[in-house]
């Protein structure tokens, strides 16, 4: 207290649940929290589209000196720009037979010519470092194709079939 007895201080009320509550803010605890993009941003998916199409019309135009490259047709097939838009994961495939490994190890060799003459087609602040990833996702599909091609899946597959067209009877 002041000399003149007045509170000088007075200490905050603590938030507990139940005077949130009573103030109406029950859920203040968890609108405060940030939540986690699910997925890249619009702008990560407008860049990465914009880094996809430059990069197959460079592939496309320059000759690349990479043993592992010579006599590959590429197929770049997505490419994902971290949220800063300095880095991108790019994958990519052989058209027809390859190796996708040693097509991504020898454009990974390359990367810094690609880097050089991508900064001079786009139109970016910064641009970014590339890293070549296979993609299996065609492999993983043409696996799933070959299992449901398989007799015992397609006996069972035929069997839900005809059961469903009795249901509908």
């Amino acid at each position: 207290m002041g000399a003149s007895g007045r509170v000088l201080h007075r200490p905050a009320k603590e938030r507990t649940p139940a005077r949130l509550a009573s103030a109406g803010m029950e859920n203040w605890m968890a609108r405060r929290k940030t939540q986690t993009p699910k997925g890249p941003s619009q702008r990560q998916l407008r860049a990465g589209e914009l880094v996809r199409h430059a990069l197959v019309g460079i592939l496309t135009r320059e000759e690349l000196r990479d043993p592992d490259l010579e006599g590959q047709l590429i197929s770049v097939t997505e490419v994902r720009p971290s949220p800063d838009l300095r880095v991108a994961k790019v994958y990519v495939a052989p058209l027809g037979r390859g190796d996708s490994a040693k097509l991504a190890s020898g454009l990974n060799r390359c990367a810094g010519f690609l880097r050089g003459r991508l900064g001079r087609e786009i139109e970016m602040k910064f641009t970014p470092e590339l890293h070549f990833h296979p993609d299996n996702s065609f492999d993983t599909a043409s696996h799933v194709d070959d299992l449901l091609n398989r007799p015992q899946v397609r006996r069972d597959l035929d069997a839900d079939e005809d059961h469903d067209g009795e249901a509908e009877d």
